[in-house]
């Protein structure tokens, strides 16, 4: 065994003595950089992984669950300012039912399940009230912490006070809530409004503005309103007509960028849109009569009624006294008789109709009245600017001609004389000078993936390079070996009967340079004997 191991450490130094020092300084690197490997695998694989237990909880909570952990033996951390607690991963799920049938946390405070265990027929109405209003704001405050960025919440009620006495107007409960937030968390006004109107419909008698709601830093959180309800404020209606102008513009010179990028190409073309958009919203009435035929500027006949009337006969005869009877008025002339006479009457009543409109018009909330596009196109070759042709630059005038005839009010565009559509357009060809040149940037795999396979590849190329070379190594000197027992012959002067010297001097060297093999073989010629 001895001598094995003289051998392995002859073998090894001389090997070691035999690298260069490129290659000892690679094979000290993987070797330490396997044993780092190895040690961090075996770190990570013995680590105990701890996750939250419970969260948001309260410093009593947090001493109570504390202190059961360290009676049974379990490890446990405390996180987040003493709310959180953390046990190991495989052990939260027992824990939690554990805990759960054993009633912790117990934090003394009111509930809906103090009814069921303290109510009893001593109970004042006062105590009774009392324990409503505890147990309802105790529920709010669990609400109120299931909301994203609350850690806790504190919850004062005033209820009002039954009276005996009539009164027009009804009494109002009150509610003041103090937030915990998570750090650098702020809650955003759906969130403001969703918590007051959770409060008011938990509360009776309980309405929005009665509600009292602040942070730990004493900011209030207050009930905006809604601009869709109740109106605008002034920056509001800025913030509106400025969004839809921008929309407007964007999405004009986005239409204009992609169809021009399409022919030129994405690089070659710059557009601008600027407009003049009008606000005024317009709510009108209208009650229209208008004829049917407007032609004859005539009605549709809805009934038709004509009388005729013919006489033919004497007149009658002369007689009587002018203005002689009693009831005749005086002076009035008798009657003169004449000859035969004809009567003939037509009467004709046509009622006409018309048609009676009633509009309720809402105009738009907006009316583009004006557009200015500026593009600027760069020729194929920019340093020859011929080398877009000018008919080009004319289809492009088409194009943009047509998009602002589409995009401005029929009623503005009516009022426009020949030129006016051109002068709203402009159209350059020049060069790009200030064009960025960006670099291309590599997407797809991280680079610690192939760092990592790089390094891999490196170690399992060291260890096949240093492995081939101790084997070439190892054949050199069985060559080497051979081919001095090939040359070593008798020396000159001994006789031909000789041969027994020439196996000494074998068994010697032999001896000298590899006893393992010398010892080897003396066993076996011991054995043989």
């Amino acid at each position: 065994m001895n001598e094995k191991l003289i051998h392995y450490r002859d073998k090894t130094t001389e090997f070691w003595q035999s690298r260069t020092t490129n290659q000892k300084g690679l094979l000290v690197g993987s070797i330490v950089l396997v044993l780092l490997l190895f040690l961090s695998f075996v770190w990570f694989g013995a680590r105990t992984n701890h996750v939250p237990l419970y969260t948001n909880l309260t410093p009593q909570e947090t001493g109570e669950i504390k202190g059961t952990l360290d009676n049974r033996g379990i490890s446990s951390e405390i996180t987040n300012d003493g709310t959180t607690i953390l046990v190991p991963e495989t052990m939260v799920d027992d824990l939690k039912v554990d805990l759960a049938a054993e009633g912790i946390p117990q934090s003394g405070r009111i509930d809906y399940g103090t009814f069921r265990d303290n109510m009893g027929f001593g109970t004042t109405d006062n105590e009774f009230s009392l324990l409503e209003r505890a147990a309802l704001q105790t529920t709010l405050e669990d609400l109120i912490r299931n909301v994203d960025g609350v850690q806790s919440s504190q919850v004062m009620i005033t209820l009002p006070e039954e009276s005996i006495w009539l009164s027009d107007e009804p009494e109002q409960a009150t509610a003041s809530v103090l937030l915990n937030l998570q750090p650098g968390y702020n809650l955003d006004q759906g969130q403001i409004r969703a918590l007051h109107h959770l409060v008011s419909k938990s509360v009776p008698d309980l309405p929005v503005e009665n509600i009292v709601i602040m942070d730990q830093m004493s900011n209030y959180l207050e009930l905006h309103d809604d601009p869709s309800m109740v109106g605008d404020t002034t920056l509001s209606v800025y913030e509106q007509h400025r969004k839809i102008q921008q929309d407007v513009e964007r999405d004009i010179q986005r239409q204009i960028q992609q169809m021009l990028g399409t022919m030129m190409g994405p690089d070659k073309v710059l557009v601008s849109v600027s407009t003049d958009i009008d606000f005024t919203q317009e709510n009108r009435q209208e009650q229209l009569v208008t004829p049917v035929d407007e032609e004859n500027m005539e009605g549709i006949s809805v009934s038709v009624e004509r009388i005729t009337e013919t006489y033919t006969g004497d007149e009658v005869a002369e007689g009587g006294v002018p203005g002689a009877g009693e009831t005749d008025i005086p002076g009035y002339p008798g009657v003169v008789g004449g000859g035969s006479g004809d009567y003939e009457l037509i009467e004709e009543r046509i009622n006409n109709d018309v048609n009676r409109i009633q509009r309720d018009i809402v105009e738009s909330p907006y009316k583009v009245r004006d557009i200015g596009i500026q593009v600027m196109v760069e020729p194929p070759d920019p340093e020859d600017p011929n080398s877009l042709p000018p008919n080009r630059l004319d289809d492009i005038q088409q194009i943009l001609g047509q998009i602002v005839r589409t995009s401005i009010d029929t009623d503005v565009t009516a009022e426009w004389g020949a030129n006016e559509l051109e002068e709203r357009i402009y159209v350059s060809s020049q060069p790009f000078y200030g064009k960025v040149e960006f670099d291309d940037i590599a997407s797809g795999t991280p680079w610690w993936y192939y760092a990592l396979g790089g390094l891999s590849l490196l170690v399992i190329l060291l260890l096949f390079l240093l492995f081939r070379n101790k084997r070439k190594s190892d054949e050199d000197e069985e060559v080497v070996e051979s081919e001095q027992t090939m040359i070593d012959i008798p020396d000159i002067g001994d006789d031909v009967d000789s041969e027994e010297k020439a196996r000494r001097r074998q068994l010697e060297k032999l001896a000298k340079e590899k006893p393992e093999e010398f010892s080897k073989l003396v066993r076996t010629w011991l054995s043989e004997d």
